[in-house]
């Protein structure tokens, strides 16, 4: 089967690349907002058919005078976070074990994962005290190369996790490259190593073949988190799979006017759409798509809003990312708080407590005629899912 696997994937590459050519957008493009004046770029490059690009977002200059490589951090802290989100990080997650599923190597995670923790004043995780444990797709030591790029997408997703669970077990595991084949495997690894969540921060474009990857992201009792993507409306894969829990991206700006005080609104871009071959849920009912919808759930997204990172493999010092490379790494680690994943089926429990979630209602992430699935609104909308954390009530 895995040669057969192998064989269709390398068919479908060729034919996609010899008819379409590249089949996603440059994700190392510089993006640049007039309204925030943000300057800020994909930091993963152009991807063909079977492969993955991550969805983290560097931001290089915005409108605070936040640029990258500082002496001390500029975006959204842990406390930031676990605020507008009313989460219960100091008490729990403790025993939880949060996955963060890559590709290629980076050298120094675990040192630049102890300043991050150490800058905010976060207990230890370190493989020396059990707490952090590093292992290639396989599950042992010998990691693939180095990337500059994918290191600051693990970077990001390390420091979410601890920023929103910081008594958690943090496990990451490298794949080989950023194909779906070896990337599922990792995400085979981490549960086969006892993961309570998984964040998966990358995606790709859904087609005929997706069906090839979806067995790695089905893993009852184990909750799978993945990004919807960076490109506005339309629908990326692993997110799309009716296993895995599609996580949106929303603008997350402090309000002193606003009893939360925080506001939100969809990020313009967020993932969403109607998935074209996955069957939908039977706890999804929205009216416009007969198959499987995204998002589910949201966090913040917006690199004009982005949040607090620190790396150090081919870059130097603090950084502020946005994509929903970090929204994917929230929710995983508010399921680890919540401490439920083994009794949950994907995203369900979501669609049966929709009232404990922040119903982000305003924003848009495309053109679709107005419609839910790129407009928030009350209620059920595709850019932001069912809304944001509010607690853990609904996970």
């Amino acid at each position: 089967m895995k040669n057969i696997l192998r064989l269709l994937t390398s068919l479908f590459a060729v034919f996609s690349f010899a008819f379409f050519g590249t089949v996603t957008p440059t994700f190392a493009q510089s993006v640049t907002s007039n309204v925030h004046k943000l300057v800020s770029h994909h930091v993963c490059t152009t991807i063909v058919s079977g492969q993955a690009h991550c969805n983290a977002i560097l931001v290089d200059k915005n409108s605070k005078g936040v640029t990258p490589f500082a002496s001390s951090p500029g975006g959204l802290n842990p406390a930031d976070l676990q605020s507008a989100y009313n989460l219960p990080s100091s008490s729990l997650g403790s025993g939880q074990t949060v996955a963060i599923v890559d590709a290629y190597d980076d050298p120094n995670a675990e040192s630049d994962l102890a300043v991050y923790r150490a800058q905010f004043g976060l207990p230890e995780c370190s493989t020396a005290n059990g707490c952090f444990s590093k292992v290639d797709q396989r599950g042992g030591t010998n990691y693939p190369a180095g990337n500059t790029g994918w290191s600051e997408e693990i970077s990001l997703d390390l420091d979410m996790v601890s920023a929103v669970c910081p008594l958690c077990n943090i496990l990451l595991v490298e794949g080989d490259s950023a194909s779906f084949a070896n990337l599922g495997t990792a995400v085979n690894t981490a549960v086969s190593l006892g993961a309570t969540t998984v964040s998966n921060s990358y995606g790709g474009g859904e087609s005929f073949l997706s069906f090839l990857y979806a067995s790695y992201y089905n893993h009852p009792g184990v909750i799978i988190t993945a990004s919807t993507g960076d490109s506005g409306y339309g629908v990326e894969v692993p997110a799309g799979y009716n296993t895995v829990v599609g996580v949106g991206g929303t603008s997350l700006h402090a309000s002193s006017n606003d009893p939360r005080g925080w506001i939100e609104s969809a990020w313009s871009g967020a993932g969403s759409g109607c998935t074209s071959y996955e069957s939908k849920p039977t706890w999804q009912s929205d009216p416009d798509c007969s198959h499987r919808t995204i998002a589910d759930v949201s966090a913040v997204a917006d690199p004009a809003t982005g949040v607090s990172v620190y790396d150090t493999y081919g870059v130097a010092g603090w950084l502020v990312f946005g994509g929903t490379s970090v929204s994917s790494p929230i929710i995983a680690s508010v399921y680890a708080l919540a401490g439920n994943a083994s009794s949950l089926n994907a995203a369900e429990s979501l669609y049966n407590d929709p009232g404990d979630l922040n119903d982000v209602t305003s924003g848009s992430n495309g053109n679709c005629n107005g419609s839910y699935l790129c407009t928030a609104g009350n209620g059920y909308d595709g850019p932001t899912g069912l809304g944001t954390p509010n607690g853990i009530g609904a996970f």
